[in-house]
């Protein structure tokens, strides 16, 4: 007898559609297996790679430390360029995280940038607080501390006044110095100061101006470090909590990427402690009271009066600052007396205005000009 091969109407034979499905599954297993497989070696290459983040290196422009004191370094960096303008520039940072976040890298470097426009820059690299300096207030670093780097870059230069350049609250402090020892002072160059809480609409200004901080400082004597990064995370969450985790693993094979990475990260953990007094008057006196604004701020025996000050400003503001809302720092301009006065606005956040390539490319340039005309 003679086997025939039946054919259905479709005209496929019968297993045809069997071996289909067969082939058709497999390379989707073996796809799925890949990808497990790539990103279980993303995985563990990036768990490894971020237990080197405090051994990446940072700040490495040349520069020579002209004094050291328990609380602060004088930094001077070595010029770039054969020429410098003749007004000095000093850098004040901030109480909080660290000061090389302006000379992260070679690329993203805002020291760096000013070096090879041809200005002379010092900056004051705040050292963290210990037990005995809880009693530290805004009076000694207001009217000793930045007075005495004043004074030793003055002198060294030969020169009467200074640029007095801040950031976020280091710009605050030099706000509040300028209003004091104006004589010192050619010119005055603020990065998102703190200026106007009643206009700052932040998680951080809303959680500092109900943070019960007399508890905080009689319990703990300083503002611990691990509790003023626990403020800053919670501000961005998702972002800084899972989406950039996510990211870095998907980009774990791209060395620069990794470089960036790894360099923020650890200028975001690298975050100080605060003398308790400081941080006492910053969250009452700022946030919960707003007395700087209104010219009622008093440290030492020295009211705060913004209005005495008529230096040239130059006020730059960060349009998407999730630290320091663009209004709470616009409000500097409107309270000095200065005739010469500047608001630079930036489509940008907070860090990004100093530590980016859209700093280096776009608020830089700009800064630059204006400081160059006013600096000889």
């Amino acid at each position: 007898m003679e086997l025939k091969t039946v054919v259905p109407e479709n005209g496929k034979k019968i297993g045809d559609k069997e071996e289909k499905n067969k082939n058709d599954v497999n390379p989707t297993v073996e796809e799925a297996f890949r990808f497990l497989e790539e990103n279980s070696r993303k995985v563990e290459k990036t768990r490894e790679l971020l237990h080197t983040a405090d051994k990446i290196d940072v700040g490495v422009l040349s520069h020579e430390i002209v004094e050291e004191t328990r609380l602060y370094r004088l930094l001077h960096y070595r010029p770039l360029v054969s020429r410098t303008a003749r007004t000095p520039i000093l850098v004040v940072y901030a109480l909080m995280n660290k000061s090389y976040i302006l000379d992260l890298q070679p690329d993203k470097s805002w020291v760096r940038n000013l070096l090879s426009q041809g200005f002379n820059v010092y900056l004051i690299d705040w050292k963290t607080p210990t037990n005995i300096d809880k009693y530290a207030s805004f009076d000694d670093y207001v009217n000793y501390y930045i007075d005495d780097c004043v004074d030793l870059v003055t002198k060294a230069n030969s020169v009467e006044k200074i640029t007095l350049h801040g950031y976020c609250l280091g710009s605050t402090m030099s706000a509040m110095y300028t209003s004091l020892h104006q004589e010192k002072v050619r010119n005055l160059a603020t990065i998102a100061p703190i200026i106007d809480t009643e206009n700052d609409g932040t998680v951080l200004a809303n959680f500092a101006k109900h943070l019960g901080v007399d508890k905080i400082i009689e319990t703990l004597g300083n503002f611990p470090r691990e509790y003023l990064y626990g403020c800053f995370s919670m501000l961005k969450p998702f972002k800084q909590g899972v989406n950039k985790y996510i990211n870095l693993v998907e980009n774990i094979d791209n060395v620069k990427f990794v470089q960036n990475f790894l360099r923020m990260e650890k200028w975001l953990y690298d975050t100080p402690t605060i003398a308790g007094e400081t941080f006492r008057q910053w969250i009452q006196d700022i946030y919960q009271k707003n007395l700087l604004i209104k010219n009622e701020m008093k440290i030492g025996d020295n009211v705060i009066d913004l209005s005495k000050i008529n230096v040239p400003i130059l006020n730059i503001v960060a349009e998407e600052d999730h630290l320091v809302s663009p209004q709470c720092s616009v409000a500097l301009n409107d309270a000095v007396s200065s005739v010469d006065k500047r608001l630079m606005h930036f489509h940008t956040g907070h860090v990004g205005l100093i530590a980016s390539s859209y700093s280096q490319n776009n608020v830089l340039p700009k800064v630059g000009q204006w400081l160059r005309v006013r600096s000889q």
